[in-house]
């Protein structure tokens, strides 16, 4: 049984419905991250789990009891906010300490966890410093670490890395990672960035509209996406209109050129997708399989790669290769659609 389950779960604002029927599972000990654009919902589960809100409609379960009425204050739940919301005037270590001592623990043992906690995230010896005197991702570290130290039930974090620069979010998406492994906590995190959710995540649900499209391990998502949508969202920048042959594996383009595909399928109209990097881009008149001709509209360098649209009688195509033949603006050319590469919508 999951450990966090959301059932039929409808929510919003007054009349604004952002929830239409979610459903939504967390198996105790994994990280989930809700991804998505705003105004997707996402941070509207997060609340709502969290207990800033109530649904409209639904429940929500934990640990096999029903929390959909149940306070925040009784929820056992760490938050991680995308300010950090550190308290100012207090210390480092009044920081992590405060939620030990809402809960009454005595002043030895306080000081037992919090030392503990602040040199699981290296930050022991910042113990008498104000957040003012902390860098970014140092006072990220204090946020974690207050929220850890209570030993929650459920870790939530709301977009915390949106505020560091590029090289922190990276150091800092790491460190979240191993503190997660480290001390097995079930999380859900939020995020709008697509890399650092791929990168932490056990699972992933991507959400749109107030619904989840697709929700699986990274791999599954970013190489077997399931709708137009997600295959878009996961890089996907090539989309083929195709219809069923009666010949397994072949079907038939716009212009009735045959286009092998080596994925599983299912019979009818399709849509298929491949990425700019699974077409190879060869001279004109060049035997291929998938073979499809056209010709540049535009060739663009970008360092190692080179990006090349091309104009065919199937539509326009985003190629992207490293190799070192340079096509430019006007040349005829013949891409080749690697089978295995292809995925079926």
């Amino acid at each position: 049984m999951a450990l966090l389950e959301l059932q039929n779960i409808t929510a919003g604002y007054d009349d604004h419905v952002i929830l239409k029927d979610l459903n939504f599972q967390v198996e105790k000990g994994e990280l989930v991250s809700l991804l998505g654009s705003s105004g997707c919902g996402k941070t509207t589960t997060l609340r709502l789990i969290a207990g800033f809100s109530s649904p409209m409609a639904g429940q929500f379960i934990f640990d096999g009891k029903n929390y959909t009425q149940v306070p925040l204050h009784k929820r056992n739940f760490g938050f991680v906010f995308q300010s950090y919301a550190l308290f100012p005037h207090m210390t480092i270590f009044d920081n992590v300490a405060f939620g030990l001592k809402m809960r009454k623990m005595s002043q030895e043992q306080i000081k037992k966890e919090v030392t503990a906690m602040l040199e699981t995230v290296d930050l022991n010896g910042f113990e008498n410093r104000f957040p003012k005197e902390m860098s970014g991702g140092q006072r990220q570290r204090v946020a974690l670490a207050r929220a850890l130290v209570i030993k929650p039930d459920l870790l939530l974090l709301d977009e915390p890395l949106s505020n560091l620069d590029a090289k922190l979010r990276i150091k800092m998406r790491v460190e979240i990672r191993r503190l997660q492994q480290q001390f097995g906590f079930t999380a859900v995190y939020v995020t709008h960035d697509q890399e650092e959710c791929f990168a932490i995540s056990d699972k992933v649900a991507i959400m749109n509209h107030g619904v989840i499209e697709q929700m699986d391990k990274p791999a599954v998502i970013y190489n077997h996406p399931k709708t137009e949508f997600i295959a878009r969202f996961v890089g996907f920048e090539n989309f083929i209109d195709l219809k069923e042959t009666g010949m397994e594996g072949k079907y038939l383009a716009s212009d009735g050129s045959v286009i092998q595909v080596e994925n599983k399928y299912t019979h009818g109209e399709r849509k298929a997708c491949i990425r700019p990097e699974d077409i190879q881009i060869m001279p004109a008149d060049t035997q291929a399989v998938n073979r499809i001709d056209g010709r540049i509209l535009v060739n663009t360098f970008l360092g190692k790669r080179s990006q090349y649209n091309v104009s065919t009688s199937i539509g326009e195509f985003e190629v992207s290769t490293d190799q070192e033949t340079v096509y430019n603006s006007g040349d005829k050319v013949t891409l080749s659609l690697t089978p295995n590469k292809i995925i079926l919508l």
